[in-house]
């Protein structure tokens, strides 16, 4: 099999799973949001469900598509999401898409904001950590570090409302910009203060340790002893040797880290009413609106998702040894077929 023949397998092969793993979360979603407790009727009609009749309550949920039973909902739902219809929002009253399309993009310069600081933080802390261990810097830091991950992202974040915005009036306390000003950078920028805040202390040294570690564990291998004997120097050796080396470790921990700060960032969209689809599954899972919950739970999936596939792709960019890896395991099953 020649190379490009085994890109395209490898793309087909990620693409397939791709879909069946959004198919597996949509059908599970489907059904527990539908057996969870709770009328969505509520939700679109309010307290007028009392005083409705049987007769009312029926038609209602056949103009709504809540009848029959769940496996044929979710045909129905499944086909029409196929042409880009995704349904009504029960509590807004409008299509769903009309609903998170302008929440989307808060979300995600919120989490990729703190995405990527958290990382480039992380990094660099672990780099000052290894190439001081066990000094009284190294020692401050891992207690001090080790401290703030363990502070409730929902407590810190009321305690630097309390400060910030209360007491000394520096900062908002809520909403992604202030009314009229949503093409105001600097305005967004105050805004998203306290919420990165929060993110960056609930998530930097969790990711900062682990790389820490892993680049403690490259500083101890032979072939440092064989740099060390040529002259190099402790900071030749981290980052010109150490860090290449460890990278690809890096960038794994990156992939699977999305979903943990994307959970991040739905806790911080809450603390700060940040309007985002973090904020909007809450109340979309609190309000029964099935449809909206839906649309958010796949595109939170299809980043994780797609991410992850991303990530192992520039794994493999990174460290060769991955490449031989799969060579090597494919000529031996061939090799063991045609024997």
């Amino acid at each position: 099999m020649n190379p490009k023949a085994m890109i395209i397998k490898k793309i087909t092969k990620r693409t397939l799973g791709l879909i069946l793993t959004m198919f597996i979360l949509s059908v599970g979603v489907f059904y527990l949001a539908r057996l969870a407790p709770g009328d969505p009727l509520q939700s679109f009609y309010g307290d007028a469900v009392e005083s409705m009749t049987t007769q009312e309550l029926d038609a209602a949920r056949i103009r709504l598509g809540l009848d029959g039973p769940i496996y044929a909902q979710y045909t129905k739902w499944i086909g029409n999401a196929s042409q880009g219809d995704f349904g009504l929002s029960l509590k807004y009253k409008t299509p769903t898409l009309d609903v998170v399309s302008p929440l989307i993009g808060n979300t995600l310069i919120l989490g990729g904001t703190a995405y990527i600081l958290v990382f480039v933080l992380a990094t660099l802390l672990a780099l000052f950590c290894a190439m001081n261990e066990d000094s009284l810097f190294d020692r401050i830091i891992c207690k001090v570090g080790t401290a703030a991950y363990y502070i409730p992202p929902f407590w810190l974040g009321v305690v630097l409302v309390l400060i910030f915005s209360i007491n000394l009036h520096w900062l908002p306390s809520s909403g992604a910009y202030d009314i009229g000003k949503s093409g105001d950078i600097l305005n967004r920028i105050r805004h998203m203060i306290l919420p990165l805040i929060v993110m960056i202390l609930s998530h930097l040294w969790y990711y900062a340790y682990m790389i820490r570690n892993k680049l403690l564990d490259e500083v101890r291998k032979d072939y440092v002893l064989l740099a060390k004997s040529k002259g190099c120097t402790k900071t030749e050796i981290v980052f010109k040797h150490c860090f290449r080396n460890v990278a690809p470790t890096i960038v794994s921990i990156m992939a699977i880290s999305i979903p943990h700060v994307l959970s991040g960032t739905y806790i911080a969209e809450s603390v700060f009413n940040y309007p985002g689809i973090g904020a909007l599954s809450v109340q979309s899972a609190k309000y029964h609106d099935y449809n909206l919950l839906m649309l958010v739970v796949l595109i939170t999936g299809l980043l994780v998702i797609s991410s992850s596939i991303i990530a192992q792709s520039i794994n493999e960019v990174i460290d060769p040894r991955m490449k031989l890896t799969e060579v090597s395991a494919w000529r031996e099953k061939t090799a063991s077929s045609s024997s």
